[in-house]
């Protein structure tokens, strides 16, 4: 389950450095995420160029591509990982993202329907949810037992960092390649171009794949059955269905909050369209954690990180309303990233480490496929719940809420993960 890789004397940072196939592998999620992001914003730019469809207002339009883009996480989540215990690791992770990369070359080439639009994300879309649980399952293949940590830790940090660069630079990206290769086609080929530079960034890694399902059992195989394998598996293992829980309730927080920074904005004199500041300083607290982990890491086994980290996300949203001052409201939320680190980098260290290759594809997906959900649910609840009862409620209600989860799971885990992490 954990090859050899070049001997170190020292964990950490420094040993993965010194991993040639994880090192391709981080490098191509890094430049594939960045991919993922300004694909986004590629077609929230294309949309000036797609007529409305009749009976359609504009604002719809942005709906209906946002629903598009993200159904097929809800939708495929977990049949992604199916596949990922089937099929060797890389084909999938390079087959994707050549995949995406060829299907954002189709869009200046067809005719410009705004259905069209629609399919192309949809598919695009869908294919990324293959690409998520194969990365996951890749990382014990690459990486030894003891650094897990750091590798989640160097995943997390540079996922975080993507989010928030890809982003910010996706516009100017898009408007340079626009006027160096032409307004025609131009934003595609440089979209395309950071998939398919992903996908010869992994192609030399080699993976030590465990032994494939022999053909009997791969015909009497339905996803449906798996679907079922993993739940059974899940309510079994009570240590990974805990983990995973806390990883959702994570995703839950950030989501809201996605929501809820709109309205902080303007409660701190900012424009809404700045709410993405409140973002930045939750995701500059993450890098800072995960950077933390992966380098004194090991240093903290047997102390009760997740516990931590529920505490200072608690403290963080119940305290936040009542503060003015918008220098120490990003500190705030620079401190809330640094707490969603202490949870979401053990945790996932944990299922790795707990979970036998065998079933890494199909509980790699469930966890996608629930996190997916985790954050459309508090997406489309956020808001009505703060119309209805208040910014400083929500916030406190949600205070409340992590530490009860916080504290419920630590007790209920505690012997095993003062163990494993």
């Amino acid at each position: 389950m954990f090859p050899t890789e070049p001997a170190a004397v020292n964990n950490g940072f420094s040993a993965l450095l010194k991993n040639r196939g994880f090192l391709l592998l981080w490098i191509g999620q890094l430049v594939s995420q960045l991919g993922d992001k300004v694909f986004f914003v590629l077609m929230i730019a294309l949309l000036e160029n797609y007529p409305p469809p009749p009976g359609l207002a504009e604002n719809s339009m942005y709906s209906a591509l946002m629903v598009a883009f993200t159904i097929p996480a809800v939708l495929f989540g977990s049949a992604g990982g199916i596949f990922v215990d089937r099929l060797p690791k890389k084909l999938i992770m390079v087959g994707s993202d050549v995949l995406r990369g060829l299907m954002t070359l189709l869009i200046p080439l067809l005719p410009r329907q705004f259905a069209i639009l629609l399919i192309l994300t949809f598919g695009i879309s869908t294919v990324t949810q293959f690409f998520a649980p194969a990365e996951q399952a890749a990382i014990p293949l690459l990486v030894k037992r003891e650094n897990l940590i750091a590798a989640n830790a160097l995943f997390s940090s540079t996922m975080m960092g993507a989010l928030i660069v890809g982003f910010a630079i996706g516009e100017p990206i898009l408007s340079l390649a626009k006027s160096l290769l032409g307004e025609d086609y131009g934003q595609e080929i440089i979209v395309s171009a950071l998939y398919l530079l992903s996908a010869a960034i992994m192609q030399p890694i080699k993976f030590k794949e465990h032994k494939a399902i022999d053909e009997d059992s791969q015909a009497a195989v339905n996803p449906w059955a798996e679907f079922t394998g993993s739940l059974k598996y899940l309510r079994k293992n009570r240590l990974v269905l805990n983990a995973m829980l806390q990883l959702v309730t994570l995703y839950c927080v950030f989501a809201a909050l996605t929501v809820l920074a709109i309205r902080l904005a303007a409660e701190f004199g900012l424009k809404e369209k700045q709410f993405g500041f409140f973002l930045a300083a939750a995701g500059v607290g993450m890098v800072l954690g995960a950077g933390f982990l992966g380098h004194w890491g090991e240093k903290c086994h047997r102390k009760p990180l997740p516990l931590i980290g529920f505490v200072m996300m608690a403290l963080v949203l119940g305290v936040f309303t009542f503060i003015h001052n918008l220098a120490i409201a990003l500190g705030l939320c620079a401190l809330l990233g640094v707490g969603a680190a202490l949870i979401g980098v053990p945790m996932q260290t944990l299922i790795q480490q707990q979970t036998p290759p065998t079933m890494h594809g199909k509980v790699f997906g469930f966890q996608n496929h629930a996190v997916n959900i985790a954050l459309s649910i508090p997406l489309a609840i956020t808001g009505p719940l703060t119309d209805a009862l208040g910014l400083r409620s929500v916030l406190v209600t949600m205070s409340i809420v992590v530490a009860v989860v916080g504290v419920w799971a630590w007790r209920n885990t505690r012997r095993v993960l003062q163990d494993v992490i």
